[in-house]
């Protein structure tokens, strides 16, 4: 089964480019087009696609709003944010939004292709270096909880605490499963788990999550 995805972008050679990428891929199929967030949204709404590759600064409504919109559909829609250096303000707020996470505009071809598959699979694009940097930039003027950590009462084993950290550090899997010593099968048990005990959808939400409640701290 193909991987169906909406292109959203107000420059059309943009989306020209992402659609010869995408095409190449026999399991990555372009449903559809769209040129700013109300239309996208109209678009998400009638077509459910997989994946919305999601640009930021639109007209007539911007990216943040558009991923926000498509988020509340639910239906299993993803959206996956693209944005540039000049656009990191915004990172953040799509996460919060519910994006399944983001993509520099300059990513190589194989990566746009691997995180859209990732996004695809129930994963969350949060990878390390660029992406944990501006997590951790924005997470520097949240207000730290006080007292008693926010995960106490959510029934997180003393190594789900462990995973859960890491996770925010945005750690693969693999990286995991070798700092704890355990298999990456283990990993996933744990990490399903913790999903399901914070009530969180994705990789993306547990980053936020942990940042917004002090599980860990930026510079960590």
């Amino acid at each position: 089964m193909s991987v169906r995805v909406l292109l959203v972008d107000d420059q059309a050679l943009v989306r020209v480019g992402f659609r010869a990428v995408l095409e190449q891929e026999p399991d990555l199929e372009v449903v559809g087009e769209a040129g700013d967030g109300a239309h996208a949204v109209a678009m998400a709404r009638a077509l459910r696609p997989d994946v919305t590759l999601m640009d930021v600064r639109m007209p007539a409504m911007d990216g943040i709003e558009a991923t926000r919109r498509i988020v509340e559909l639910g239906a299993g829609v993803r959206v996956l944010v693209l944005t540039t250096f000049d656009l990191d303000e915004y990172v953040y707020a799509a996460l919060r939004t519910g994006a399944s996470g983001f993509l520099l505009k300059d990513a190589m071809p194989a990566d746009l292709i691997g995180a859209i598959r990732a996004v695809a699979a129930g994963d969350a694009v949060v990878a390390p270096g660029v992406t944990r940097r501006l997590i951790e930039a924005f997470a520097r003027h949240l207000p730290r909880p006080n007292g008693q950590s926010p995960v106490d009462d959510r029934g997180l084993t003393a190594r789900e605490r462990e995973v859960l950290v890491e996770l925010a550090r945005a750690r693969s899997n693999g990286e995991i499963a070798a700092r704890l010593c355990v298999t990456e099968a283990t990993v996933k048990v744990h990490v399903s788990r913790i999903l399901a005990k914070l009530g969180l959808r994705d990789r993306a939400q547990v980053v936020v999550f942990a940042y917004e409640n002090g599980v860990v701290s930026p510079g960590e």
